[in-house]
C-alpha cells in the first residue's frame, strides 16, 4: 500500500508519501509547498491543488489522508487551514482516491506511542521508523509522514471507517 499523508495549511502545506509492504515501512518522498502571502489566495490555493495532483500522478497512492485540523483561537488561521484541507479533498476527489483524516493526538499515539508526543520527538520516531539516515524536513513534511505513517499501519478496519 501506497499513502499519501498530507499536513494542510496554505502558507505552508507538507506531504509525506510512504510505502507499506509486509508490515515495512519506506519513505517514498517528501517535502512542502510554501506559499507567499501577497499572493492572491486562489492562486495559492492552487499550488496546493496542483501539487496533490501531481504526485497523485507520480506516484498512484492507494489512499490520501490528512490531519485534522486543531482550531485554536485564531478564527483566520482556521479558515485558511480549512481551504487548504479542502483543496487536497477534491485533488483527491478529483483523481478517484478516496480520503482519510486523523487526530493529531492519534497520529502520535501511533508513531510515538503516546498521544501528546513534542514535535520533536515525531520527528525523531518517523526517522527510526521509516529507516532514514537524516531527519525529514521541514516540521511539516515529517508530520505529513508521520499521518501516513498512522493511516498506513493502521488496522484495515480503522481504515475502511476513515
Amino acid at each position: 500500500m501506497r499513502v499519501l499523508g498530507i499536513d494542510p495549511g496554505t502558507a505552508a502545506c507538507g506531504y509525506g508519501i510512504v510505502h507499506e509492504s509486509g508490515g515495512r515501512l519506506k519513505a517514498v518522498d517528501h517535502g512542502w509547498w510554501k506559499t507567499p502571502s501577497k499572493r492572491r489566495p486562489e492562486l495559492r490555493l492552487k499550488t496546493i491543488f496542483d501539487g496533490v495532483t501531481e504526485l497523485i500522478e507520480d506516484f498512484g497512492p492507494n489512499a490520501v489522508v490528512l490531519e485534522e485540523s486543531f482550531v485554536g483561537v485564531d478564527a483566520r488561521t482556521a479558515l485558511s487551514v480549512g481551504q487548504a484541507r479542502g483543496v487536497v479533498l477534491v485533488a483527491a476527489a478529483s483523481l478517484g482516491l478516496e480520503c482519510a483524516e486523523y487526530a493529531p493526538s492519534r497520529v502520535k499515539q501511533a508513531v510515538c506511542g503516546y498521544g501528546r508526543a513534542e514535535k520533536a520527538q515525531v520527528q525523531r520516531m518517523v526517522m527510526a521508523i521509516l529507516g532514514m539516515r537524516t531527519p525529514p524536513t521541514p516540521q511539516h513534511a515529517s508530520d505529513a509522514l508521520a499521518v501516513a505513517i498512522c493511516h498506513a499501519l493502521a488496522s484495515p478496519l480503522l481504515r475502511a471507517a476513515g
